[in-house]
């Protein structure tokens, strides 16, 4: 069934309502003084807003974070495996990470090893979550490998002639380059190190954005919007969204009078929170099918500003559609919440193995439904996949179980552990998708209590 969606997003011009007010005339005045009063926002305006700004706070804050943890501009850095501090991450990938920064005078080199046989892309995105551009075998199919070379659209940069050139249209991005591990993690590693970033030139490197840092499960209130300054001057790339960012900027102007501050605060804490609650579980427009969430979009938002703050918020730095599917389950088959001292059994018919429906790799991984960080416990295991120990059915078809212990006759290669205190959900990934999952088609099956 489609997500419920809420309509007032991305719309036109608002109804607006005006109060005057008159100010008291100072002490020893014969006359009274009055003055305008800013225009009063909606609460539906005033929810629009927050949750349009927070998208790109969102960012701001991870970029802080990355920063404040020893990023340097136009340097990769060679994470371990699983060890990124981000929502959600694949643990099938060895990640590298960097903030690129360009101008008119220097481009940033971008050398990538030759790589056969194993999933791997480099991922440049805009500080509002949205893909810029892939390095790979599917976009550059003639010649994915080698030197490249991400520049600013118009920047006059003199290149080698082997170096393939990729227009930015914004002057920073964040860069994600992702290896499949596979069943030989240190080849993967290796590979991982092969990749490389260098400035061509001395390009003048901007500040970072002090903007806010907060706990995802303590989302700022009236505060967002004296950031919005700041926050809107990074570009929003994606067409129509001038309406949005006009009535950001008159809500934040509002802060300048006192007796409106707390008006706004409260309608953040109210209709924004209320409106981010119920566009969480299905990720705003997402479809959902056997308990499992299908996002209507990630990596690439256009208008759906909706789901990109979601998707920040709860997986930052997702990818397109192209590269991967997400799915998500927080519901058994009778709709009832996963709860971490619960046991449940996922069972794939033997004609629709998830190994079927992704060129490359299918990964389930189980997280904190707060938190969104992986579940701590005694095997070091989070995840399942095309490269675990996996025992099929007699029947061919393929079970796989969640639980704080191993339901009695499963195989222990199935079993991903949970933590009995604590709720979680799953993230189902496909990297390559085909066939129904990449035509929007599929939906996994759905999770029977034990």
């Amino acid at each position: 069934m489609k997500a419920t969606s809420r309509g007032a997003l991305g719309t036109g011009a608002f109804a607006m309502a005006c109060l005057a007010a008159l100010i008291q005339p100072a002490s020893g005045s014969s006359a009274p003084i009055t003055a305008e009063s800013p225009t009063i926002a909606s609460d539906q305006q005033v929810s629009d807003a927050y949750i349009y700004l927070l998208g790109r706070l969102l960012v701001m804050r991870q970029q802080q974070l990355d920063f404040q943890d020893g990023m340097q501009w136009n340097q990769l850095v060679h994470r371990k495996p699983g060890a990124v501090d981000w929502p959600n991450p694949n643990l099938d990938v060895a990640y590298s990470e960097a903030w690129v920064a360009v101008d008119e005078r220097s481009c940033t080199q971008v050398s990538v090893p030759k790589i056969s046989g194993r999933y791997y892309t480099v991922q440049f995105l805009n500080g509002w979550g949205e893909t810029l551009a892939n390095i790979n075998e599917r976009t550059f199919s003639e010649r994915p490998d080698g030197d490249f070379a991400v520049c600013l659209q118009g920047a006059k940069v003199d290149l080698p002639a082997s170096v393939q050139r990729i227009d930015l249209p914004v002057r920073t991005a964040r860069v994600l380059t992702r290896v499949e591990l596979g069943d030989d993690w240190n080849k993967a590693e290796q590979l991982q190190s092969q990749f490389s970033l260098r400035p061509t030139g001395t390009p003048e490197l901007p500040p970072v954005p002090k903007g806010l840092v907060f706990a995802l499960n303590k989302l700022p209130g009236v505060e967002a919007f004296e950031a919005a300054s700041l926050a809107l001057q990074e570009p929003d790339l994606n067409p129509g969204m001038q309406a949005q960012q006009a009535q950001v900027r008159a809500i934040a102007e509002q802060l300048r009078h006192p007796d409106q501050r707390a008006r706004i605060d409260q309608q953040i804490k109210t209709q924004a929170f209320n409106d981010l609650a119920r566009a969480a579980p299905t990720l705003g427009r997402g479809v959902i099918g056997n308990g499992w969430v299908r996002p209507a979009a990630s990596g690439a938002y256009g208008s759906d500003y909706l789901a990109r703050t979601l998707v920040d918020l709860g997986g930052i730095w997702a990818n397109t559609q192209q590269e991967v599917n997400y799915f998500r389950s927080a519901l058994d088959v009778d709709g009832k919440v996963l709860e971490g001292g619960q046991s449940y059994a996922l069972t794939f018919p033997g004609g629709q193995l998830p190994s079927g429906f992704a060129r490359y790799f299918w990964s389930v991984t189980a997280v904190n439904s707060k938190t969104f960080k992986v579940l701590p416990n005694a095997l070091d295991r989070f995840t399942l996949n095309n490269q675990s120990d996996l025992k099929r059915n007699a029947d061919g078809s393929l079970t796989l179980y969640f639980g704080p212990k191993l339901p009695h006759g499963a195989p222990q290669g199935n079993w991903l552990p949970t933590v009995a205190d604590q709720s979680f959900r799953l993230m189902l990934r496909f990297y390559g998708p085909e066939g129904p999952v990449a035509e929007g088609k599929y939906f996994p099956p759905a999770l029977v209590r034990l």
